[in-house]
């Protein structure tokens, strides 16, 4: 059966809604997909072991389901979200995979390397490294962003891919990847969102380089940049009635689901996705990123 990609998901106006930051799926409404009740494994990640940073909600829960069901074990890292975070690892469980919690700061050097230590340790191996978790906020003047906001999303959105994937590479083996979550940002910035959009341009541009660093080595790295997702960030992050309208600038007409990552995320760490490297994935609903 062929679905309308305009009608698939609910479509705007949603509810207008607040959560403090940084949000809760059970919150949310509607509830995102993460494709708890679509996604279908065929074994294209078997033996594999990923880690995934922000894997608690969003994004993140939604890679982190595809991968179990199709094969992969999958360590979990998160700040503090600790209800939503288990969540995610009993879905993972519940594939037949393994799941490891790993709670804490990622704009700590130290924490991410303890992040890599850890997955060696459960798994034996890594072999995926999504860096995945974000922090942003909206500000309506130039004024208002103080020096430590733009540190924070500094450090957790680019400090931390930095920090992960110089601990990953040097355990990781040849054909092992590294995908990057950049966004639409990256060239279509919203100004409400001037230090977020600035760190998913320069992801954007990390991603580049760090390929041509370490295509020697048989390490892939890629990007996939979001479009507008209903995930816990917007309606902690977005005044209500951005978050009423969110998705209705796309020419699909409203927000996507996480689920809808999920594929492309799947796609770059298997090893049919061997020629691909130095790239960015745009999963955007129709906004182009040229």
């Amino acid at each position: 059966m062929l679905d309308d990609p305009q009608t698939k998901h609910p479509e705007p106006p949603q509810p207008k809604q607040k959560q403090p930051m940084p949000g809760g799926e059970s919150a949310m409404r509607p509830q995102a997909d993460h494709g708890e009740k679509s996604y279908r494994g065929s074994g294209k990640l078997a033996g594999m072991a990923a880690i995934i940073t922000g894997a608690d909600s969003g994004i993140g829960r939604a890679v982190a389901i595809a991968y179990a069901r199709e094969g992969a074990d999958v360590l979990i890292s998160y700040f503090s979200e600790h209800d939503d975070a288990r969540e995610t690892a009993r879905l993972v469980e519940e594939a037949g995979r393994k799941a490891v919690l790993v709670s804490g700061d990622i704009k700590q050097e130290p924490h991410c390397k303890e992040i890599v230590a850890k997955a060696v340790e459960a798994f034996g191996h890594v072999d995926i490294l999504v860096n995945n978790a974000a922090h942003q906020a909206s500000f309506d003047r130039l004024e208002d962003i103080s020096a430590e906001e733009w540190d924070v999303t500094f450090r957790t959105n680019l400090y931390s891919q930095f920090y992960l994937s110089k601990a990953a590479v040097s355990v990781m083996k040849p054909g092992s990847t590294i995908i990057n979550t950049s966004s639409i940002n990256a060239k279509n910035p919203s100004p409400h969102l001037l230090a977020y959009a600035a760190t998913k341009g320069a992801i954007a541009n990390f991603t580049a380089g760090l390929a041509g660093l370490v295509a020697e080595r048989g390490i892939r790295v890629n990007a996939v940049a979001p479009g507008p997702i209903w995930t816990p960030l917007i309606p902690s992050t977005m005044p209500e009635e951005a978050v009423e309208s969110f998705g209705r600038n796309t020419p699909l007409g409203r927000a996507g689901q996480p689920a809808e990552l999920a594929a492309a995320y799947v796609m770059l760490a298997s090893p049919e996705a061997s020629y691909i490297t130095g790239a960015v994935i745009p999963v955007t609903g129709g906004r182009p990123m040229l």
